[in-house]
């Protein structure tokens, strides 16, 4: 049951990391970035937006104190890694 739960937490965060993506570069398009600029600004954004979700999936989880940070530290880390192949496309 753990192992179908974290299959769908990280799956879950791939794709809202793939969403993310898009709607950072839209945002950094619009604030018309380039170069060093706009990575800086859509790296940041990407890692706003993980943060926001693992806090949220936490939240719905009904998940406190050491067992909701571990959750969250986690979900960052695996969002991370799910992303780091899409920023390399």
């Amino acid at each position: 049951m753990r192992l179908m739960i974290a299959a769908m937490t990280l799956a879950l965060t791939a794709s809202l990391a793939h969403a993310a993506d898009a709607t950072c570069e839209a945002k950094a398009a619009d604030k018309k970035l380039a170069g060093a600029a706009k990575n800086s600004f859509v790296k940041k954004c990407e890692k706003d937006a993980a943060k926001s979700t693992c806090a949220t999936t936490a939240a719905d989880k009904k998940l406190a104190g050491a067992a909701k940070n571990s959750f969250i530290k986690k979900c960052e880390k695996d969002a991370a890694a799910g992303a780091a192949p899409a920023a390399s496309k």
